[in-house]
């Protein structure tokens, strides 16, 4: 409490939530207390101040444009993950406490110096024997007592979420509970190593022969919740561009396949690297693999599911046709505006944000600005926000960040669109039938020798007076047929009698 006390962030939240008239005396709450510096600085001192924990919060958080004013996002989004690193002999007691074994007997060579440190885990190179040979290997330690510090934190995030949810209308209609819900959630799946080893090895089944990016192998016989080993990959971090583009790599083209592999992901296999910052991006320079991306750090990975896929390219396909009608309606047939939403409003309102957009290069466009926007108009229409996608949310702003860094002349719309198009018709189209016919065949083969008897068990199972009713209503009805036709019949046999009588008369009379 001393920290929010400090840095006054009981003045920010009622600042930034509060009713209107808690909102002007706010400023008055200094109380004797230094507030004098920006409100979004204060923010971020706090976080950092509180430990790793808050400060992946306000990484996050940076990304909620529709949660936070702009001059606090913005603070945020200067947060970095510069977690001074713990003792090697910690380290090295963990791993020989999970393997039961003297860190020499586990490894051929193990380097005491940490290449990496987050506020997880830390990253230690070495060498294991393989029945391939020797391997190169990172090891990842997590640092020790960090469960018991999460959920402490995480009480604090609930209690503050709460808070905010109660200030306002405007609180309850943002759900934090349910942001810090799925924020826990995440974090205690990071604190499972094996799981991150899961997440890793499902990715790189996924980019198979995709040609774009590299997942580093996981060593199954090595891994445990608290330690995990993995292929050590060899690149250049993302950030050294000037280093990447002498050593002859196409940045334009590394730019698009950054899109590429995250529409991929997020549309066509509904599994996405979620931590894409740039220390977790590196490029191959080998000659086998020049140019290809290398994706490090799985212990946040995306999932959507099919409705949620089939929704956002849906809106995606529309924004880039320009069909703001479309994205309108979407949003009211989705239950994320009211139903009594005037469709024409919204769709006014979406092509003020967007249309200035379209047309642009990267660098005369800010995606934040856009998701600012949007997220502004959202809450003029009570556009209830989706927690599972806080994620994507957050992806979307580092892809964006990433191509603005690789190449300022990217157009985002372009690129995107053919992808999103293609995997429409793919969706919707015969390949996607002949899809679904293939995987369930088996499921038909097995049913179909069933049929005959699976019909009888029916009739009998209770539905058998109506079966026979049914019949016998056909038969009563086929019998009225008949009886109909047979009167019909002897009516024209009786009138053809009749009419050659009238005409023997006639004749017999006058002749």
């Amino acid at each position: 409490m001393c920290v929010v006390w400090r840095f006054g962030l009981d003045q920010i939240v009622l600042s930034s939530f509060g009713p209107a008239w808690l909102r002007a005396w706010a400023p008055r709450l200094s109380m004797g207390r230094d507030l004098s510096a920006p409100r979004g600085a204060r923010l971020r001192q706090a976080l950092e101040q509180l430990g790793p924990i808050f400060i992946k919060l306000g990484q996050v958080l940076s990304t909620r444009r529709d949660l936070l004013a702009p001059d606090l996002a913005e603070e945020l989004a200067y947060l970095q993950e510069r977690v001074p690193p713990f003792p090697t002999e910690v380290a090295v007691a963990t791993i020989e406490r999970v393997f039961k074994k003297p860190i020499d007997g586990i490894f051929v060579e193990f380097d005491r110096t940490p290449i990496a440190s987050a506020s997880i885990a830390q990253v230690h190179f070495g060498v294991i024997q393989t029945p391939n040979g020797l391997r190169d290997v990172a090891i990842k330690v997590l640092r020790p007592g960090m469960l018991s510090v999460i959920e402490k934190d995480l009480a604090l995030m609930r209690w503050m979420a709460g808070w905010v949810e109660r200030l306002s209308a405007d609180g309850r209609r943002l759900r934090p509970r349910e942001v810090v819900a799925e924020f826990d959630k995440y974090l205690h799946d990071e604190l499972d190593l094996v799981r991150e080893a899961s997440n890793a090895a499902q990715l790189r089944r996924n980019m198979t022969g995709l040609d774009l990016v590299m997942i580093p192998e996981m060593f199954w016989d090595f891994c445990y919740a608290e330690v995990l080993v993995m292929e050590r990959m060899k690149g250049v971090p993302i950030s050294q561009i000037e280093k990447l583009r002498e050593a002859g790599v196409d940045i334009p083209q590394l730019a698009r396949d950054g899109v590429t592999l995250f529409f991929t992901q997020v549309f066509r296999d509904g599994v996405f690297h979620a931590d894409m910052h740039p220390g977790n991006i590196q490029v191959s320079l080998e000659p086998a693999t020049f140019g290809r991306y290398i994706s490090l750090d799985f212990g946040i990975v995306g999932t959507l599911t099919s409705v949620d896929k089939e929704y956002l390219a849906q809106n995606f396909t529309a924004f880039f046709q320009r069909d703001y009608k479309r994205v309108a309606e979407l949003h009211v047939e989705s239950g994320w505006v009211p139903s009594n939403t005037r469709v024409d409003e919204l769709e006014s309102a979406i092509r003020s944000v967007c249309e200035p957009y379209f047309d642009r290069p990267l660098k005369e466009i800010s995606l934040g600005m856009v998701l600012l926007r949007l997220f502004q108009t959202s809450r003029r229409f009570n556009v209830e926000i989706q927690p599972q996608l806080v994620l994507l949310q957050k992806t979307l702003l580092n892809i964006e960040g990433l191509g603005r860094q690789l190449d300022p002349e990217l157009d985002l719309w372009s690129t995107a669109k053919p992808f999103l198009e293609t995997w429409m018709l793919e969706q919707m189209g015969p390949k996607r039938l002949l899809k679904q016919l293939r995987a369930q065949w088996p499921s038909y083969i097995k049913i179909l020798p069933e049929l005959p008897r699976l019909m009888a068990d029916y009739l009998q199972a209770g539905h058998k007076t109506g079966a026979e009713q049914g019949l016998l209503e056909l038969v009563e009805e086929q019998k009225r047929t008949n009886r109909l036709l047979r009167g019909m019949a002897w009516g024209a046999v009786a009138f053809g009698v009749t009419f050659l009588f009238l005409q023997w008369l006639l004749r017999t009379r006058f002749h």
